[in-house]
């Protein structure tokens, strides 16, 4: 795998991708390198963009999402079907509206010209004002994740292999691939051992073999898929175990950070049972609307089963990495049980097939 992204219709000949740049990187060089009548303009995420973005982006979910959103529009909202588009009227201004169903409740996701983008929200903010809306931040933004079962960054499986050899020479040294970091206490010495299939990031369903498509042949020799993705709750007396550590002047566990715990790129920590590796864990962050630390996790077939209790080795070997974000610290143990991909049971039943 090396990314994923939605690819939004706009208009006749034109798309949007968004998604992480691995995405971006992969079908940009394919659209120059085989030669197809397309051209490509970039709208980098903010922290790696000097110019300013070209669009701004604005999620509104939650129980009362659907009369804030009818009080924007002036009326009814249009019929919607899961991700399909719309378009509403905010503040004067047509608005994109996809029907995401990123927290597993109501709402939409919006989005149009940046100019607008400052109309928009503070029209969102005073509209919402009577329902309660309050703007949760960049920080809470990436929790949704960890209850719809969405890994968002599986490390892009381009850094090995001759016929990979000249893309990674057209990739920019400073861009996404070049400066990621891995961090976790799951160590290799060959690369490839953290790369992930579509099966591993339950995608396998999406996988169809009536058409070409780059990639086709290596899929059909990976045969019925070893690993399945799942959720880990984690044991919530071991967390507060470690945190405690955090008031002592020797063998702190790593800080863990709320509500996200990820401290690289591509984070990978192992998965012990009885003593033998049997996966890793990904994604970790606190949820408030569960009142759990969840990761989302790669296990072996055999261990997927929801209720299986597992041990998840929590930072890294000799103290901890050079990476600025990593202080000196120890391993520790911590307890999880395995649990449904997606964790929420709303979003297990609204994301069902429509």
């Amino acid at each position: 795998m090396i990314g994923d992204a939605i690819l939004f219709y706009l208009d006749d000949d034109v798309f949007s991708l968004v998604g992480r740049p691995s995405a971006h990187n992969w079908v940009q060089y394919h659209g120059e390198k085989d030669g197809y009548d397309v051209t490509f303009e970039r709208d980098e995420r903010s922290a790696v963009n000097p110019t300013g973005r070209r669009l701004y982006r604005f999620q509104v979910q939650g129980p009362t999402a659907n009369e804030v959103l009818k009080k924007l529009n002036g009326g009814d909202l249009p019929e919607i079907k899961f991700f399909n588009m719309g378009e509403l009227t905010i503040a004067g201004h047509k608005v994109r509206a996809l029907h995401h169903g990123m927290s597993g409740v109501p709402g939409l996701e919006l989005f149009g010209p940046t100019a607008e983008g400052e109309d928009v929200r503070a029209a969102i903010v005073e509209a919402g004002k009577e329902f309660g809306l309050v703007q949760v931040g960049s920080r809470v933004y990436a929790t949704n994740t960890l209850e719809s079962g969405w890994i968002p960054c599986p490390l892009p499986a381009i850094f090995t292999g001759d016929d990979l050899k000249d893309y990674r020479e057209w990739l920019p040294a400073q861009g996404y691939e070049g400066t990621g970091s891995l961090g976790g206490s799951y160590y290799s010495d060959d690369i490839s051992d953290y790369y992930l299939t579509p099966w591993d990031l339950g995608y396998g369903g999406f996988v169809k073999f009536d058409h070409d498509f780059t990639g086709r042949e290596a899929l059909e020799q990976i045969g019925p898929p070893k690993r399945q993705k799942v959720t880990l709750a984690w044991h919530g007396d071991d967390v507060a175990r470690a945190m405690e550590t955090m008031f002592q002047k020797e063998n702190r566990a790593k800080y863990i950070d709320l509500p996200l715990s990820n401290y690289s790129t591509w984070p990978n920590d192992k998965i012990l049972q009885d003593g033998k590796m049997v996966g890793v864990s990904t994604f970790s962050g606190y949820s408030s609307n569960e009142s759990s630390m969840l990761s989302l996790a790669i296990v072996d077939v055999d261990q997927s089963e929801p209720g299986t209790e597992v041990t998840l080795v929590w930072g890294e070997e000799g103290g901890g990495s050079s990476k600025p974000v990593v202080e000196r610290h120890v391993q520790t143990e911590i307890r999880a049980t395995v649990s449904p991909a997606p964790y929420a049971e709303v979003v297990r039943a609204s994301y069902r097939p429509r």
